[in-house]
């Protein structure tokens, strides 16, 4: 995000304000670049200063400050134009660089494979890198593996939990109840506040505390402190699973930034809206007073040729320029949400690890241990305070070029300050969970979030006119007339006919409709190919456990065989008959058969040597007939039993005498 910023930075600072500061008119020699009369008095004050009114309001900070020439200085620079598309090209350089973030995420994130089986032991043997060469990378991977077995262990004791669903649903519904009644509440405080604020501007601000001039960024700063913790500790009845509980803690309070920012803005509107009208009125009046010194001058000096009016540009009649009005009120809430987190830290942070520290001693309870103890940091919520933040700065740089250098500031002092109070007065999370297995969700928020701050300026850009007498953009119905302009005296005939053409609503209305479809198609195929992936993993998940029941089966056949041998005889009668089967059959002329025996199966002087692929229940082999069959023997008569002289049958006879 921090060199995100910087690229911004040396947009807005390279092609906008360097330009004007170097090649524009210099300060003074227009109304819009001078302090009026009846506010130089006060314009350097510390007072006006801190509240960007005086010598800020009129300077390069605004977009005020910007002359409306269509080029300036020897390169003919462009200003308007420029100022234009470096505040679009900025939303659509963030875009870019946001998507590719979540895509490369994506990639890196792995497969997405079960996690199901032996959690623990793919955690223990796989999670280490062995290409690390640093120490203090190693000791990041050291506290990366150890949060992972944190949330395993998290969630098998979740799992375990026996509950009664019916006082949950019970308690989940009241807990939402309670969260949209504070939601709603804030949004009407904010807006309440911004109305009242309206009231104010109108007074005399001699008459107005501090307070009254800045209660609106109390406001909405107090409200970002204590609506937070408040919905923690609603979020104590629901009950949920680290992981669920953490992303709906973080929606509530993506929301109530969200709503806060975009109720500040309808009342803001209202305010401009009533800017406008009298911004009209001060311009008629002015165009009224012009005519009637041209026509009283001519009349007087009874000439043709009219001198222009010698006024100095602090006497100028001037309107309210609602876009620098705009710029004030986001660097105002800037500066007030850096003080309330610098504070923060240093009252909530670092005096209450003092006291901890030093007064643990001599205490009635262990207040490490116990209340207060020290701070947790919160890694969640700051991530989602840099997003919300960032969505400022990204709704309020065009109107207030200046805040984008004020953020790269803001960034780099809060990294060191944070930093130091980490390693100083935190400690860390008692349950420390993820939001996510990636990093998306947070880039998700953070693309949502730029487009919801797109909406407002692409709406004014579009919809509002311009004031007619600030900003580069004075003298325009719209702002947007400043690329027709170009277009028309820049470019050449025919493109300025093919930007018309393209423009029409009927080829821009198709164009969307067709990337509604190619949108649609693209994720038709998406979910496709994740269906295949899903079932492809199944297969190979189930080849894998057959693979591994045939070996558990082989294993435990081999071993059975293994016990077979042992208890079978070394010195076994069945190769003793086998032998002498083979001489009675050399005897009576017979051939033996030829059986096929695998290797190692053939008897020894040991007994039985088996295979260990046999299995137990191995199929007799059929042997080939060779010859005919030969004459049957003579049977028994009926009542005699045929006397078959004894042989050696089982090696306990002799041989028949022939």
């Amino acid at each position: 995000m921090y060199g995100m910023n910087l690229v911004l930075f040396g947009f807005v600072f390279g092609l906008v304000v360097i330009p004007e500061v170097l090649m524009g008119l210099p300060y003074g020699s227009i109304p819009r670049k001078t302090v009026p009369r009846d506010e130089q008095a006060k314009a350097m004050d510390f007072s006006v200063l801190f509240e960007f009114g005086g010598y800020c309001k009129y300077s390069f900070l605004f977009y005020g400050y910007y002359n409306n020439q269509r080029t300036i200085g020897l390169l003919q620079f462009r200003l308007p134009l420029s100022y234009l598309l470096v505040g679009v090209g900025s939303f659509g350089y963030s875009l870019m660089v946001v998507i590719r973030t979540m895509a490369k995420n994506s990639n890196e994130g792995g497969d997405g494979a079960e996690e199901g089986d032996f959690t623990f032991a793919w955690k223990m043997f796989t999670s280490w890198d062995y290409l690390i060469g640093n120490s203090e990378t190693a000791d990041n991977k050291f506290a990366s593996i150890t949060t992972s077995f944190k949330e395993s262990i998290v969630d098998e004791q979740e799992n375990q939990k026996d509950e009664n669903i019916h006082l949950r649903r019970f308690l989940r519904v009241l807990a939402n109840l309670l969260i949209l009644c504070s939601l709603g509440g804030s949004g009407y405080l904010i807006y309440y506040v911004v109305k009242r604020s309206q009231t104010y501007a109108n007074m005399d601000e001699d008459e107005l505390s501090w307070f009254e001039k800045n209660e609106v960024e109390f406001v909405m700063s107090l409200l970002g402190l204590v609506c937070p913790p408040l919905f923690e500790t609603i979020a104590e009845l629901e009950e949920y699973h680290p992981r669920i509980a953490l992303k709906w803690q973080l929606g509530r309070i993506f929301a109530l930034f969200l709503g806060n920012l975009y109720t500040f803005l309808f009342a803001l509107f209202d305010e401009v809206n009533a800017k406008l009208e009298r911004e009209e009125t001060i311009k008629n009046a002015t165009i009224w007073a012009m005519k009637e010194h041209y026509s009283n001058f001519s009349e007087l000096n009874n000439s043709t040729a009219i001198t222009p009016l010698s006024i100095n540009p602090a006497d100028v009649m001037r309107g309210p320029c609602w876009e620098t009005a705009v710029g004030i009120e986001f660097m105002k809430l800037t500066v007030s949400d850096i003080q309330v987190t610098y504070l923060t830290i240093l009252f909530g942070d670092f005096l209450r690890a003092l006291a901890v520290r030093f007064l643990n001693y001599c205490w009635c309870w262990d207040l490490e241990a116990g209340f207060p103890s020290y701070a947790e940091f919160d890694i969640s919520g700051n991530v989602l305070g840099l997003i919300f933040n960032q969505g400022m700065i990204w709704m309020g740089a065009f109107y207030a070029p200046g805040l984008v250098g004020l953020n790269v500031l803001r960034l780099l002092t809060s990294m060191y300050f944070q930093c130091w109070a980490v390693m100083t007065c935190n400690v860390p999370h008692e349950r420390v969970f993820k939001a996510s297995k990636s990093n998306n969700f947070y880039m998700g928020l953070l693309l949502l979030i730029l487009f919801l701050s797109m909406l407002p300026v692409v709406y004014t850009i579009m919809t509002l006119p311009p004031s007619f007498d600030c900003g580069p953009f004075s003298g325009k119905q719209k702002m947007y007339d400043v690329i027709i302009e170009t277009i028309d005296k820049d470019l050449p005939a025919f493109l300025g006919t093919l930007f018309t053409y393209a423009a029409n609503p009927g080829l821009i209305i198709p164009a969307v409709l067709l990337m509604v479809l190619a949108i649609y198609y693209l994720n038709s195929v998406s979910k496709a190919y994740k269906h295949a992936n899903n079932e492809l993993r199944k297969k190979m998940q189930m080849q894998r456990d057959e693979e591994k029941n045939r070996r558990n089966n082989k294993d435990s056949t081999n071993q059975v065989m293994k016990d077979l041998e042992d208890l079978l005889p070394k010195k076994s009668p069945i190769s003793a008959s086998a032998k002498e089967n083979a001489e009675v059959r050399s005897e009576l002329g017979d051939k033996p058969s030829k059986v096929s025996q695998k290797p190692g199966a053939v008897a020894t002087g040991r007994g039985v040597n088996l295979q260990r692929d046999v299995s137990l229940a191995m199929a007799n082999p059929r042997m080939a007939v060779t010859r005919p069959p030969g004459p049957r023997g003579p049977s028994a008569l009926p009542g005699n039993t045929l006397q078959v002289p004894g042989g050696r049958g089982r090696g306990r006879g002799q041989n028949p005498r022939r």
